[in-house]
């Protein structure tokens, strides 16, 4: 089987690579190529902006592949131009979505499920602000699996789009666990918003490129949506106690203070990026029915990625960079 991987190497995209050329398949990549890549010599690489349709078009011109899975769509229009450029030259395109979808919908109740996408949609929030980026996102997302269903409906373009929550691994690029490690490693507490406390439903990597294999492999799915997601569903704090466990320390102290004040403050999301508001949490349940996935137990991939941080850390990330004015603010909290 030849693979198309369009965008990103560094994180997911990088361990599908491997995956595939582990089980005998040929590889090739599209993307700007602004990043190195690890990848070995026998990846194909193809250079370009999938967001101008001229660069696509002359990547792909005169190519055809078993598969392409889609990392960087983003737009209803970036769909279009390429369902327009991979009619009847694929025979399974798989599309990277996200849980953002069912947050842009109105009245849902968590965790929310395949069924939840079709309805009525929240009003766009005021322009220029972080809820509307957030917003649009989930929208432009919606926009793009839209099209690639009509897409199906009209000419059974080989679609299957899957709706991932926030992705945990060992090359997860903004080092977010990393981040709550270094807070509970120096012992000062962790400053969280008081409002809304969502609990936490993520997945590892390494499920999400076990979902695609599986999908790629065995040619299911085509004109179908599956959610992604991790089995546990648990609150921040017993998120953080099992990470502080893992690396034998103490449970953290959490401070939770106005929401408002934070971002007042410019400390959100830094300070805590798991409390985001805009972070899913879905169920699994059609992806274990039709896909026959099982997921890794939240404990033992966890595991995995704090091994992994504490034999290779990396630089300590910008979000750190204010780690005083934080234990400040959890200090007073205290008063």
């Amino acid at each position: 089987m030849h693979v198309l991987i369009i965008g990103g190497t560094r994180n997911m995209g990088h361990l599908l690579a491997l995956s595939l050329l582990q089980a005998g398949h040929r590889v090739t990549v599209f993307n700007r190529g602004v990043s190195k890549d690890e990848l070995p010599g026998e990846v194909e690489r193809l250079r370009g902006d999938r967001t101008v349709k001229a660069q696509l078009k002359a990547a792909l011109h005169g190519r055809q592949f078993d598969a392409v899975v889609d990392m960087v769509l983003y737009t209803g229009e970036e769909a279009e131009t390429t369902v327009s450029l991979l009619k009847n030259l694929v025979g399974h395109y798989l599309f990277v979505s996200t849980g953002q979808v069912y947050l842009v919908r109105e009245n849902l109740t968590r965790p929310f499920s395949e069924a939840d996408y079709d309805g009525p949609l929240i009003p766009s929030p005021r322009p220029n602000t972080y809820g509307y980026e957030e917003w649009h996102y989930g929208i432009q997302k919606r926009a793009a699996e839209d099209t690639l269903a009509r897409a199906w409906a009209s000419h059974k373009f080989p679609y299957t789009s899957l709706r991932l929550p926030m992705v945990n691994g060992e090359r997860e690029p903004f080092n977010r666990l990393y981040g709550y490690m270094l807070r509970i490693k120096d012992g000062g507490g962790i400053l969280t918003p008081d409002t809304p406390q969502y609990p936490l439903r993520h997945v590892y990597a390494n499920d999400v490129v076990k979902a695609m294999m599986t999908i790629l492999e065995s040619g299911q799915g085509k004109g179908k949506v599956y959610n992604i997601s991790q089995d546990e569903t648990v609150t921040l704090p017993e998120f953080l106690g099992l990470v502080a466990d893992l690396m034998k320390k103490p449970a953290p102290k959490i401070a939770a203070v106005e929401r408002s004040r934070l971002e007042a403050e410019g400390l959100l999301p830094d300070c805590s990026p798991f409390s985001d508001r805009w972070m899913s949490e879905l169920t699994n349940d059609l992806s274990k029915a039709e896909l026959g996935m099982t997921y890794t137990p939240l404990r033992d991939y966890l595991e995995r990625i704090v091994r992994y941080y504490q034999a290779n850390p990396p630089q300590k990330p910008a979000s750190y960079r204010r780690r005083n004015a934080e234990r400040h603010l959890i200090n007073r909290s205290d008063e």
